[in-house]
């Protein structure tokens, strides 16, 4: 979430916070004066009058329910959210990201300024990881996969029909042993060799996105492609399909693309990628000094396991943190409309203890109590919990971007978090009414 870098306490939010915080003091105790006239008050203290213990039942009623459909509001949201990220993190990669460690490689253009020259540095590094302890397969890219959608370029088929139309696809240079490391699935044709450099033909592997954007009903294996004028050293020929590799974002599309074998387009920029039988992160201080050994001059930069990277991805960062802040708020929802919820009937069962001994001295039985207070609760449970599923249904709607693989509208999420919001309340709503059924008829009368 680049656009909160920096942001942090700082007098502006602070200032901001006692603001709030003051209005709110104030707004509270001035309520009580304001709901009860002077006259009101009078009456109270000399327990005359119970009219305005009444109003402040349906007063405390009230912000109950308010109370009950804000959580409600944002249990669903951040039920949502959360249910996003987990389908976020399913999605289908085309690969196998765990054990996988990846270490970016730089090396100075004056060194290395031929193509041969680059070809054998990434063998070179490449043979050495090769050696390394719990190191399976070695391969090498130019751009990892779930990054971004990007480095692409035009291309035009080879004795297709061309209208000059701008045929945008990926364009990644990766090794012979890339695709069997990450462990994509190839589904035609074969992988690159690591003799196919400069001085053999040009080849190329698509992905199956292009294979059926641009090939629909056909075979492209034998089939050439080059750049939209079709110049001579650009026309290679496809020798492989391989099952759709998420370049771009956990919840971007899958492009078209196509991979160059290194060999052939080599640059003194590669990304080395390590499948190891151990953990990726004890392995990547060993991946360092061995690459330097190699090499002193180059520049390694990024060390990091594959499956670290993608949880630490901009789009699942942003669905994690947004599920993070709307949990913490419903739980601080949910936590004052419970306890706001048992406020209420408490103070009915302390203002009604002459009712209920009256009641249980006449024969009542301790169900019927059980009964009346729970009844009670239960229509402010139900009120609170209707109006948070309606104010769900319409502040939802506004979390549309966010979401992944989700309606705004989800029953699952509708159902799960009114159940417990209900079981909540109900909880809440025990204890008070256990006090009133246990009510002392003599001593409830004779404190009256």
């Amino acid at each position: 979430m680049p656009y909160l870098n920096g942001l942090g306490l700082n007098p502006h939010v602070l200032a901001f916070a006692a603001v709030v915080a003051l209005f709110a003091a104030v707004l509270f105790s001035l309520a009580p004066v304001v709901r009860l006239p002077v006259r009101e008050m009078r009456d109270g203290l000399a327990e005359v009058s119970r009219g305005s213990s009444a109003k402040w039942r349906q007063f405390g009623g009230k912000l109950v329910v308010l109370e009950l459909a804000t959580a409600m509001v944002l249990l669903v949201g951040a039920g949502l959210l959360g249910k996003s990220l987990y389908r976020l993190l399913q999605v289908e990669l085309g690969f196998e990201p765990d054990h996988l460690a990846a270490v970016m490689i730089q090396a100075p253009h004056v060194t290395y300024p031929e193509d041969a020259q680059q070809v054998a540095l990434a063998r070179q590094v490449v043979a050495r990881l090769e050696r390394l302890p719990g190191v399976q397969s070695v391969g090498t890219t130019s751009r990892l996969p779930v990054t971004s959608n990007g480095n692409t370029e035009w291309i035009r088929l080879v004795g297709y029909p061309y209208s000059g139309e701008h045929n945008e696809v990926n364009g990644r240079e990766v090794s012979s042993g890339f695709f069997s490391t990450i462990h994509a699935k190839l589904l035609r044709g074969r992988y690159f060799t690591d003799e196919e450099d400069a001085s053999k033909p040009g080849v190329v592997i698509i992905n199956q996105m292009l294979a059926k954007k641009y090939f629909p009903g056909e075979d492209p294996i034998g089939k050439q492609i080059g750049d939209t004028e079709l110049s001579p050293k650009s026309i290679r020929q496809i020798v492989g399909v391989v099952d759709d590799v998420k370049e771009g974002a956990l919840d971007s599309d899958i492009w078209p693309a196509v991979y160059y074998p290194f060999n052939q387009s080599p640059s003194t920029f590669f990304i080395v990628v390590v499948r190891t039988s151990l953990s990726e992160q004890a392995l990547l201080p060993t991946m360092s000094i061995a690459i330097h050994e190699v090499a002193p001059g180059l520049v390694t930069v990024g060390g990091s396991s594959i499956y670290d990277r993608i949880r630490a991805s901009q789009s699942a960062n942003l669905r994690r943190k947004s599920a993070s802040l709307v949990g913490g708020f419903a739980a601080l929802a949910l936590l004052l409309g419970v306890v706001g919820l048992y406020g209420v009937l408490a103070y009915s069962v302390t203002q009604r203890t002459r009712e209920i001994g009256v009641r249980i001295a006449l024969g009542a039985q301790r169900i019927s109590i059980y009964r009346l207070l729970l009844k009670e609760a239960g229509w402010l449970t139900v009120l609170g919990i209707a109006a948070g599923l309606v104010c769900s249904i319409v502040a939802t709607n506004l979390l549309r971007g966010l979401l992944f693989g989700v309606s705004s509208w989800d029953l699952f999420t509708l159902i799960a978090v009114a159940v417990v919001l209900g079981i909540s309340a109900l909880l809440a709503s025990y204890i008070p009414a256990r006090r009133a059924a246990s009510v002392d008829p003599m001593e409830a009368l004779r404190a009256e």
